[in-house]
């Protein structure tokens, strides 16, 4: 009877990873098909309003939400070992002080996160390993502030078999990416950064899109007014995604999450980001727009 049981959980184990790995699968295939129009969803560091920015918890909340990317971002301990931590320092978001670089790992790992509240919860800040085995096979990781760590991060999701659901990404100029990476930069997912407000916006986008083939841009502007915003096929036309950040009204020109959920004003924020060209929409209200975008059949 034991051995029974013990062959039915490995089944069942199986089974489990065989549908999670599918799940990524199929997120994977959206993300390199520029031709579909339903919109994936980026829960931007995390669930955050219920377990700290940036913890394995508040990433677990998310993958159990629906989301289909969940953003980290990088940094670095004294001896090399890459973390999830946004700011400089660590002051605001964890008990302890200073740069995550005047610390070893082990002596990192002594301070615990704050919550929304500043209130100190015993999370404690993940290393970039710890995110990726937790992600392994059910969501895409959006890899902000990792230009100094590319290959660290390379040779860390090389290990843990993720490289295909990490997206590395940059708004440097594409010919600094490829002096500074170039022997990686065909084995990655790669997503640059173009501010829209710059009058070189097209030059850089079009740079991109001759040395190399970014599987998506992140748009980020002011103001609305740019022409890539009504006039941007060509880069779907040449193979790559659009993605907005409905963040705050600074990334967005104003069509923010706050707008859709505290205004009930869906027309001027997700609906017109949607209209615009994005299908990958980076959000801090990940569980609201998941439902605005299940109700008009925009996600998988």
């Amino acid at each position: 009877m034991k051995q029974l049981r013990n062959t039915i959980l490995s089944a069942l184990l199986v089974c489990s990873s065989l549908a999670s790995h599918a799940q990524v699968a199929q997120i994977i295939k959206q993300l390199h098909n520029p031709k579909e129009t339903k919109v994936l969803v980026t829960a931007h560091r995390g669930d955050w309003r219920n377990a700290p920015e940036n913890s394995l918890r508040a990433y677990q909340l998310a993958i159990e939400m629906g989301v289909d990317c969940i953003e980290i971002d990088l940094n670095k301990t004294s001896d090399g070992i890459i973390v999830v931590m946004h700011d400089n320092t660590i002051d605001r978001t964890t008990d302890g002080k200073g740069k995550p670089s005047d610390y070893t790992l082990a002596q990192l790992k002594q301070f615990h996160l704050r919550n929304g509240l500043g209130v100190i919860t015993k999370h404690t800040i993940p290393t970039l390993e710890e995110v990726m085995q937790l992600a392994k096979g059910k969501v895409l990781v959006n890899l902000d502030k990792s230009l100094p760590y590319y290959n660290e991060a390379y040779q860390i999701l090389k290990k843990t078999g993720t490289l295909q659901q990490a997206i590395f990404k940059t708004d440097i100029p594409y010919q600094d990416l490829h002096t500074r990476y170039a022997p990686i930069l065909d084995s990655i997912t790669f997503m640059a950064v173009v501010s829209l407000d710059k009058p070189a916006a097209k030059q850089i986008i079009d740079d991109y899109q001759t040395g190399m083939r970014p599987v998506a841009f992140e748009l980020i502007f002011q103001k609305d007014t740019s022409g890539i915003l009504t006039n941007n096929a060509f880069i779907k036309n040449k193979g790559a995604k659009i993605w907005i950040n409905s963040l705050w009204p600074s990334l967005n020109g104003g069509h923010a999450d706050d707008v859709a959920v505290d205004e009930s004003n869906t027309k001027d924020s997700w609906d017109w980001l949607i209209v615009h060209g994005a299908t990958i929409i980076q959000t801090d209200r990940p569980k609201e727009l998941l439902a605005y975008l299940h109700k008009r059949s925009l996600h998988i």
